[in-house]
């Protein structure tokens, strides 16, 4: 393993202790609104900063993007890690199962490490570029089913962006006839390493931000799989929009989409 992988998973174990930990007080936890139907609570701002203290003590001089306190360090750093505490944290306060902690390393531009950690699973996804991709040191792979029909997808509601609402909805309803079921975890990062593991078909969603999707668009990679944005290029890594699958699914996927679309978010 990678040190800076190797760190990667340390600090993902150590941020799902804490969520581990704070399961049975949840309604005792201060909870603040960020943004519309956006919320952070103590257990988020805890485990990011002991995901940050346990990169810093063996990188110090490295940079942090972290969903709850920003950029740390030099924006134009070789080396950048990219952090979501606990992606899902609707769920987390709801009690709701599905919600995971986030870490991607990027170097020079590009995401070389990635470690998705689902704590109460105990499951850890991890990539490295080149190196393949793992579920708990097993090899992993992205679905081989090549139709959409009986596939699995999953998504993502952009609740966020009520604007995106009618062509989300109309994306929704090109592809819901053509598949078995679709699924709306509430977990884009833990959705993406499901993809890679291959128990998602596929996966769409409107403007995530880059710590949701930076470990699981390598992960998927690493895993056979195959990423792009609404217009089938590589800009999803600054606007968010992203469709995966393997190949065959994600270029069905996008052609279902595509024609519902508005011009702003084929771009």
């Amino acid at each position: 393993m990678h040190p800076m992988l190797n760190i990667a998973v340390r600090a993902a174990r150590s941020a799902g202790n804490i969520i581990i930990r704070s399961i049975q007080h949840v309604e005792h936890l201060e909870v603040t609104t960020k943004g519309r139907n956006d919320f952070v609570s103590d257990v988020d701002r805890l485990a990011e900063q002991e995901i940050i203290n346990t990169i810093h003590k063996s990188y110090p001089d490295h940079a942090i993007l972290a969903e709850e306190s920003g950029q740390q360090g030099d924006s134009d750093a070789e080396t950048v890690w990219i952090i979501d505490p606990l992606d899902g944290t609707t769920n987390f306060l709801h009690g709701f199962p599905h919600y995971c902690v986030s870490i991607a390393v990027m170097v020079r531009g590009k995401i070389e490490h990635g470690v998705i950690y689902d704590p109460l699973r105990d499951e850890l996804f991890t990539a490295s570029k080149g190196s393949g991709a793992q579920l708990n040191d097993r090899r992993i792979r992205v679905a081989k089913r090549k139709e959409l029909s009986n596939g699995l997808l999953a998504t993502g509601f952009p609740f966020k962006y009520p604007q995106y609402l009618a062509p989300y909805l109309a994306t929704f309803n090109a592809l819901f006839p053509q598949v078995a079921d679709v699924r709306r975890g509430g977990s884009a990062a833990l959705d993406l390493a499901y993809v890679a593991a291959g128990r998602i078909d596929g996966y769409w969603e409107i403007g995530l931000q880059k710590w949701d999707l930076a470990a699981g668009i390598l992960l998927i990679e690493e895993a056979g799989g195959v990423v792009s944005d609404f217009a089938g290029g590589d800009n999803y890594f600054n606007h968010g929009n992203l469709v995966v699958g393997n190949i065959a699914i994600q270029k069905q996927m996008l052609d279902s989409i595509t024609p519902h679309l508005t011009d702003e978010l084929k771009r």
